[in-house]
């Protein structure tokens, strides 16, 4: 039996890479299809195609202007996008900062080790942390 189709979503949209192109460009503001033609090297009528999905999912606006059809984002509409994404970074976050008292760890250590105890102008402090068996 045939999976009956889902409507479309902001994921859905974003995962199209010349979807997420024509985002791309419309974050810097308001354009007309004509001007994301020229500017993404697309055809006009790939470049509509994708804008009408990236309006019917709610992620582009459009106004009329004149003669002109304006779109921009919709910022709102990325919201679940970016609430997703958010506890990705926050993972990653985390375990850079992990990574990060490790190098330090390793560099105290490294320090430690090429302390030359017989050396009266070498006077740093061995590393409280070290291992005092193993130089």
């Amino acid at each position: 039996m045939a999976r009956a189709a889902t409507p479309p979503d902001a994921f859905d949209a974003v995962a199209d890479p010349r979807r997420r192109q024509i985002l791309d460009a419309l974050q810097h503001g308001e354009r007309t299809v004509n001007e994301l033609v020229d500017l993404l090297g697309l055809e006009q009528p790939y470049v509509s195609k994708h804008l009408r999905i990236l309006r019917d999912v709610g992620l582009v606006s459009v106004r009329d202007d004149g003669r002109h059809r304006r779109y921009r984002v919709h910022a709102p509409a990325l919201k679940p996008i970016h609430d997703w994404a958010s506890q990705f970074e926050r993972a990653w976050t985390r375990r850079f900062e992990h990574l990060d008292t490790l190098l330090e760890e390793l560099q105290h250590l490294e320090a430690d080790h090429d302390r030359d105890p017989t050396d009266p102008s070498d006077d740093r402090p061995p590393d409280a942390g070290a291992d005092p068996d193993h130089p």
